[in-house]
């Protein structure tokens, strides 16, 4: 006792959070126990020190109760990937490190990586990405059992928490799940946004676009001060690309005559900038997903964008409405078409706007990759640009410029811009399929929830089923008509199946378009000082397959300058 003060006992009690506590480990941080004393009267000092005793002692037995209990977790986990091994006979691959599985063995170009363990293991293996089961196929008879013998079962879209975030929950096409919605969105993309006829009516705006960037190119090699200097192809190629994108979606061209961009336009970049980098922020907790704890999701962040994307799509749509509602009619744009068609299809205001940025997701790089490749084989094997040409002097001539209407007849640049696919794939990897059941690939089981993909790269370069491979030969589909619309599983694309590309015609006339008036108003050469074998052909990490090195040329005019003028349209 202090001065007299009678004795009273001491209590703890432990406040436990469920938010709070550690979800790996189950401890208890010592900033959640509390030590309630009674009101009055004070304790002693005896009576202190004795809690404060027990205070640490159980302080010390609940983190001594943390390593056991994460270990438990461990072996749990891992006594239940070694049940699913045993269970199903999955197919072969590099060994999984337990918890983080393979992730630390891809090599930062995975589609290359994947290649590699296919020539070790067999084209069909497994990767572990933490703890999802992910199986890579890598020929066309395997592709075949996944995209048409067992398609259905692989309809499924695994979505990243980024992913479901920007498409609601799979509220778009990409990222839905097969089913009711998506069945009726496709239907949406396949007869109303990418039907003949929507196509062929904006076809105006695609060759204005590419003969914009004649025009601009024209400017760049004619000035004197860049008399034999080569430009970035990159920067031409991405111009045709944002312009013609954003102008079939919402009816808008953000640049004008004098490459100014407007105040929506640069908003529209800062969002696809912006949502790259949160997609790219999210590495770990992709993948291990009870160990998201340590790697907490910036909601804030994606809330943010997606309220910010939405925004601008909110603002564009009603343009539109107003714009329709004063003139009486709607136009082509793909903005035009969701708006009026929204009744006939119920779609709900996420759908429309997943849509228009699955549009814009797709085809924003993918068409300017496919180009800038396929122009740095064409320069490294200056054989082939001359064929070309000589074909387009042939039938286009001197005296006009090439539209969408030669493409019948001119084969050798259609089979330059099939065979640039082919060997650089924009995509190089699909998307992942998710299995929404068990099913067997290749005499191996891929259990429900696992998510296959097909390595498209891989595929296309296959010499069990392409002679020469490697080599950048257009010929090869003059001697053999190979269809790449998701028909023939030996080029893949735009993908096939249930989730084939509904776009593919688009994509196909905007590439063979650019390539044709490029090589038809300009000889190409490497820039100054380089030789054509010099170009380095190495890609970018990433779902898409930039240059590592941005391509680099000379270009030099063929063509009257007066065959150098924008072919404007007014759209």
């Amino acid at each position: 006792m202090l001065g007299g003060s009678p004795t009273h006992t001491l209590s703890l009690s432990l406040s436990l959070s469920p938010h709070n506590t550690n979800p790996f480990t189950n401890s208890i941080p010592s900033s959640l126990i509390y030590i309630n004393l009674p009101p009055t009267p004070t304790p002693t000092f005896a009576q202190f020190n004795a809690a404060l005793l027990n205070f640490h002692s159980i302080d010390m037995a609940l983190s001594e109760l943390a390593l056991p209990i994460s270990s438990i977790i461990i072996l749990i986990f891992l006594a239940y990937k070694l049940y699913q091994r045993l269970r199903f006979k999955l197919p072969p691959g590099p060994r999984p490190w337990p918890i983080v599985g393979n992730l630390y063995d891809i090599k930062p170009v995975r589609f290359r990586c994947y290649a590699e363990w296919a020539e070790a293991y067999g084209p069909i293996i497994s990767v572990w990405t933490g703890s999802t089961l992910n199986v890579i196929v890598s020929s066309s008879e395997l592709a075949r059992e996944v995209l048409k013998e067992h398609d259905q079962k692989l309809a499924d879209r695994h979505r990243s928490r980024s992913a479901a975030k920007f498409s609601k929950d799979g509220q778009d096409l990409i990222w839905a799940d097969y089913g009711p919605h998506y069945v009726k969105v496709r239907k949406v993309c396949t007869l109303e946004l990418f039907s003949p006829k929507r196509i062929e009516a904006l076809r105006p705006i695609r060759e204005d676009e590419v003969t914009a960037m004649v025009e601009s190119i024209f400017k760049h090699c004619t000035n004197p001060e860049n008399n034999g200097k080569s430009l970035l192809v990159k920067k031409y190629l991405g111009a045709v690309a944002f312009n013609n994108i954003t102008r079939l979606a919402f009816g808008k061209r953000f640049v004008n005559s004098e490459d100014v961009i407007d105040e929506q336009g640069l908003e529209f970049k800062a969002i696809v900038a912006n949502g790259l980098k949160l997609g790219a922020s999210l590495a770990m907790a992709e993948h291990i997903p009870w160990l998201r704890w340590m790697f907490p999701l910036e909601e804030e962040a994606f809330a943010k964008h997606g309220a910010r994307r939405d925004r601008l799509t909110r603002a564009i749509m009603e343009e539109h409405t107003q714009a329709r509602n004063k003139s009486g009619g709607a136009k082509q744009h793909f903005v035009d078409a969701l708006l009026t068609l929204q009744d006939k299809y119920d779609l709900s205001e996420d759908t429309i706007i997943g849509l228009l940025w699955d549009m814009i997701t797709a085809g924003m790089d993918t068409t300017a990759i496919t180009v800038e490749w396929t122009m740095a084989e064409l320069i490294k094997n200056p054989r082939v640009q001359q064929k070309a040409q000589e074909e387009l002097d042939r039938v286009i001539g001197f005296e006009r410029v090439m539209t969408e209407t030669d493409f019948s007849n001119l084969p050798y640049l259609q089979c330059v811009a099939k065979e640039g696919m082919r060997l650089h794939p924009p995509t190089p990897l699909m998307l992942p399929h998710r299995a929404n059941a068990n099913v067997q690939i290749g005499g191996y089981d891929i259990p429900k929830g696992s998510n296959v993909h097909v390595n498209v790269w891989a595929v296309a370069r296959d010499p069990e089923v392409w002679k020469n491979p490697y080599e950048f030969r257009p010929e090869r589909f003059l001697e053999e008509d190979v269809d790449m619309k998701g028909h023939d599983f030996r080029l893949l694309p735009f993908g096939a199946g249930r989730r084939v590309c509904p776009g593919a015609q688009l994509g196909i006339n905007l590439v063979t378009s650019m390539l044709g008036h490029l090589l038809h108003h300009f000889s190409w050469t490497p820039a100054e000082g380089a030789k054509p074998e010099e170009i380095d052909m190495s890609e970018n990490p990433g779902l898409v397959t930039y240059m590592r090195t941005p391509l680099q040329a000379v270009p030099t005019p063929r063509l009257p300058s007066h065959l150098y003028k924008r072919v404007a349209a007014d759209m």
